[in-house]
């Protein structure tokens, strides 16, 4: 399956997650370190996985995991994960808050690290490209 094709359903995934989330309106800020591992042929099983891992005011991030299924041997793989940015938005289209998030065991507190670490790295990419785009 193409690439593009795959990122699109996994921003999709992310989407619903983030508006049933925030139960608001829901807008793609940014995709974060997708890397495709395997392959999904034509005819696997997809499955995608979403998940609200980390929540600003008005920000969150979704972590997807993307896993295909052989048909015939039932043999499943994981493909891809990535991580979406995603803003809360009110009726007028404006940042709103979103609730807080309860996290407690460790693989969430592992989660909320790595997305704190993806956002710090997404600003200071977005900062560093500023500098060369024009005014």
């Amino acid at each position: 399956m193409f690439g593009g094709k795959v990122m699109a359903l996994m921003d999709k995934t992310a989407a619903i997650a983030a508006a049933r989330f925030a139960r608001k309106s829901v807008v793609t800020v940014s995709t974060e370190g997708i890397v495709f591992k395997r392959p999904i042929r034509v005819g696997d099983r997809i499955e995608i996985c979403a998940r609200v891992v980390w929540v600003g005011n008005s920000s969150m991030v979704i972590k997807v995991d993307v896993s295909g299924e052989d048909p015939q041997t039932y043999e499943r793989t994981h493909c891809t994960t990535a991580r979406f940015n995603f803003v809360a938005l009110d009726r007028d289209n404006n940042p709103t808050r979103v609730p807080r998030l309860l996290v407690e065991s460790e693989e969430e507190k592992r989660e909320w690290e790595m997305a704190e670490f993806v956002i710090a790295q997404a600003l200071e990419r977005k900062k560093r490209l500023a500098a060369y785009e024009p005014e």
